[in-house]
């Protein structure tokens, strides 16, 4: 009788945790809507600020092209601060091609949607994730 009554208060128990458990994260949509054509694939990468143009994302996804747009979903985010970028990669090499000048072969995109002279600055691309999934909209 013990033991059952140890099994049923520890299988309660256990439910109050996992219905507390918050750490599944939240899920960010991103849409490309103006994608310039259907060639190769959109590659989408999600970045803190230690990781923001300087290493691989702490997620990464591709889409596929269609009618000019192209749509991810991240998902399990935890909240905090983190940007996006984004690049049309026509050739399917899964890197951002570059002019021997330094410039841009392909299209290209982050967060905010702010697009100045030089690289994009992580000030410029950061949102803040809380506890609400977010859609969100980048233009190349």
């Amino acid at each position: 009788m013990k033991t059952l009554a140890l099994l049923v208060a520890m299988l309660i128990s256990n439910f109050f945790i996992q219905a507390q458990d918050d750490s599944k994260g939240i899920t960010i949509t991103v849409t490309v809507p103006n994608v310039t054509s259907s060639e190769g694939e959109v590659l989408f990468g999600l970045y803190d600020e230690n990781t923001f143009m300087k290493a691989a994302p702490i997620q990464g996804e591709k889409s596929s092209i269609k009618d000019g747009t192209a749509k991810i979903i991240f998902t399990n985010v935890p909240k905090g601060v983190f940007a996006i970028s984004c690049f049309h990669d026509k050739n399917g090499n899964n890197r951002m091609d570059f002019e021997e000048n330094g410039m841009p072969k392909e299209s290209y995109g982050v967060s905010n949607n702010n697009m100045s002279y030089g690289p994009p600055m992580w000030a410029d691309a950061k949102f803040e994730v809380g506890t609400k999934d977010l859609d969100l909209e980048i233009r190349m």
